[in-house]
């Protein structure tokens, strides 16, 4: 697969949002700890960023895969990964199922807002007591004539603090394990529904992570994405494509990263010489740019099986356990080849260093990249 001009046009345009209306806002969001996302959204929307591959019927763009991979990657140039990160939940984890599965009414009422920026949305699946066991997941909504009534306590939620709307997994009756779940749209001003805190992380700031809880939140059935029942099924196509965001997100920071490290290295004389002369330096700059370049075709293969229909849960998972791996090795080395100066705050590797660890965490873990991968490989795991 190879990008035309037209993406080329649209990365640089992307490019240009990033340094004009995010990058001079960064140092202050990350010190309120939010990015104030009713005002950027309407921003990032008019660039068509929140709906690329959406239908044009609700304010979409309906453009390919390929153009939502390229504005990912340039969202690696952010001075702030959670800045991404909310754009990412809003454009590729929290809306798709509803595009893919709602009924036009949901659409029209919660995903055409989303799209033009006017409404903030978050996805709901971790708990307390599960993390990546979704599974054993508690959350329940209860059948009450037309309505839910959903009970339970959700976890790190990007945007959880701003959203208007969530894109909620409930277990919705008796059977265990992965049955029996649903998606639902559910509403943040119901009665009930409470932001009981946001977290304070070691990284992504400026990216609001909230803890949210329902107590007996009423919300109408046809607020049910999809079928009920399929929620989980419908959740981990979700997943797939956030773990696919991660990885189109980690090829631009690491190249971002890089790049200005090779710029530092040229300049900074150490015992006589630039630093870039060094062999080691050079080669592990060298290596590492290598390894980025194999992610980037990866990514490129990977987008191009997903336009073409194929489940890709495979690649993705291969290009999340890859990227968050990656992203350590890199931050790790820039800081380390800016010496003592890469371990202050004010030098823009310290909060690359905490921001990307979050890579191998989220959206799965490592260990869950290797249990999917081992298991589609017919191994017990």
């Amino acid at each position: 697969m190879r990008l035309n001009e037209d993406h080329r046009a649209f990365s640089d345009s992307v490019r240009r949002f990033v340094d004009t209306e995010i990058n001079p806002h960064v140092d202050g969001w990350e010190a309120a700890g939010r990015v104030p996302l009713h005002d950027l959204f309407p921003k990032a929307a008019a660039l068509g960023l929140l709906g690329l591959e959406y239908a044009e019927a609700y304010g979409g763009e309906g453009a390919d895969h390929s153009f939502q991979m390229v504005a990912a990657e340039a969202y690696g140039r952010m001075h702030a990964s959670g800045v991404g990160m909310a754009i990412g939940v809003q454009a590729m984890m929290a809306t798709p199922s509803l595009h893919e599965f709602g009924s036009p009414e949901l659409k029209e009422r919660y995903l055409a807002p989303a799209i033009a920026g006017t409404a903030v949305t978050a996805v709901a699946v971790t708990e307390p007591d599960t993390g990546s066991d979704v599974a054993r997941l508690r959350t329940r909504a209860v059948r009450d004539g037309d309505d839910w009534v959903i009970t339970g306590r959700k976890v790190y939620i990007t945007n959880g603090a701003q959203a208007d709307w969530i894109c909620l997994l409930a277990r919705t009756s008796d059977e265990g394990g992965y049955r029996g779940m649903s998606q639902i749209v559910v509403p943040t001003d119901l009665p009930g529904f409470t932001v009981a805190r946001t977290f304070d992380k070691l990284g992504n700031r400026c990216s609001d992570t909230a803890e949210l809880v329902l107590e007996g939140v009423r919300v109408p059935v046809a607020n049910t994405i999809g079928e009920a029942g399929r929620g989980f099924q419908q959740q981990m196509r979700q997943f797939v494509t956030e773990r696919m965001f991660a990885a189109y997100t980690t090829v631009g920071s690491c190249q971002y990263a890089l790049d200005r490290t090779r710029e530092f290295v040229r300049g900074r004389t150490v015992f006589g010489r630039p630093l870039a002369e060094r062999q080691y330096v050079a080669f592990r700059l060298t290596e590492l740019q290598a390894e980025v370049e194999l992610l980037r075709s990866h990514n490129l293969v990977t987008c191009e099986a997903l336009m073409a229909g194929e489940d890709v849960t495979r690649p993705a998972t291969v290009a999340k356990l890859k990227a968050g791996r990656l992203i350590r090795e890199v931050a790790d080395l820039c800081l380390q080849f800016h010496g003592g100066m890469g371990y202050l705050e004010e030098t823009w590797t310290a909060r690359l260093l905490r921001d990307t660890r979050l890579t191998s965490i989220g959206a799965g873990a490592d260990e869950v990249m290797l249990q999917v991968l081992a298991r589609l490989d017919g191994l017990p795991a």
